[in-house]
């Protein structure tokens, strides 16, 4: 019996190291398989480059919203009409108030029509917004006279601001074309004829016409009508009722062509 219990205890100590030894190894194999499903930390240059698509992914949403908030906006106003523009809105902050009432462009005299369009853009049914032949002859002259087209002044009188930033004129680079996408031109005259600066704090036809002549805009001659046209360029420093002789000689220019838009085809667009 002892000899039998003396070689016993090695087979036992035998068989406890190997279920130790299986033991170890079930523990390495699940080690590593954790191991092997970890996912391995992405470098720098790979996080980098993920923030970047997000970042341009966020931005291109951005842009779209954008865009479609701009859509939005001039189509509303193809319907509606707007209450005015940064510029007439600080103008009413610094006078304490200014002088507008909307009128419909059926009342508003036909001369009216005509004699802006004769002073401020002659092209104003061939062009889709932008004069290009209005701004080469503009760089021609080293950039002294304007070029702008009624449908960008009502851009920036409506939906932008005044002043020569990169920014408003980018902006306005892609509103024009799409107001005259989505508006008619009579739209865009009308809207022009009711946003239009005629003197300090005086603005659209309709106030003009009253201020200057005490009558309606429907009731305007076309005398009238071009002296109120001369005004546009420098409201603040014309008097159409007291106009003087480089204002009187103006006024007769657009009369002059507003009569000759009258006999071609330049007013079709607009009834005119």
């Amino acid at each position: 019996m002892p000899a039998v219990g003396a070689k016993s205890a090695p087979d036992g100590a035998a068989s406890g190291s190997g279920v130790l030894a299986a033991r170890g190894a079930v523990a390495l194999t699940a080690a590593m398989a954790r191991s092997t499903r970890r996912k391995p930390k992405p470098r720098l240059m790979d996080r980098i480059a993920a923030a970047t698509r997000r970042l341009l992914r966020w931005l291109g949403l951005g842009l779209l919203g954008l865009a479609a908030l701009m859509v939005a906006w001039v189509a509303l106003y193809k319907v509606v009409d707007p209450p005015g523009g940064l510029y007439m809105w600080s103008e009413s902050r610094r006078l304490g108030g200014v002088t507008r009432e909307w009128v419909d462009f059926d009342a508003v005299a036909p001369a009216m029509a005509r004699s802006v369009v004769a002073a401020e853009d002659v092209n104003f049914c061939r062009h889709w917004g932008f004069d290009i032949e209005a701004i080469r002859e503009a760089m021609a002259e080293g950039g002294t006279r304007g070029a702008s087209t009624i449908t960008q002044q009502v851009v920036k009188n409506v939906f932008l601001w005044h002043g020569r930033t990169m920014l408003r004129k980018a902006l306005e680079a892609v509103l024009t074309p799409l107001v005259e996408l989505l508006w008619s031109k009579q739209r865009i005259l009308e809207v022009y004829l009711n946003v239009a600066e005629f003197d300090e704090g005086i603005f659209g036809v309709q106030a003009a016409a009253r201020r200057y002549f005490s009558r309606e805009a429907a009731d305007l001659s076309a005398q009238q009508a071009g002296l109120l046209a001369a005004m546009l360029p420098a409201p603040q420093t014309r008097d159409a009722a007291r106009p003087d002789d480089f204002t009187r000689r103006r006024a007769s220019a657009i009369a002059d062509g507003a009569a000759t838009i009258a006999r071609d085809d330049r007013g079709a667009c607009f009834g005119g």
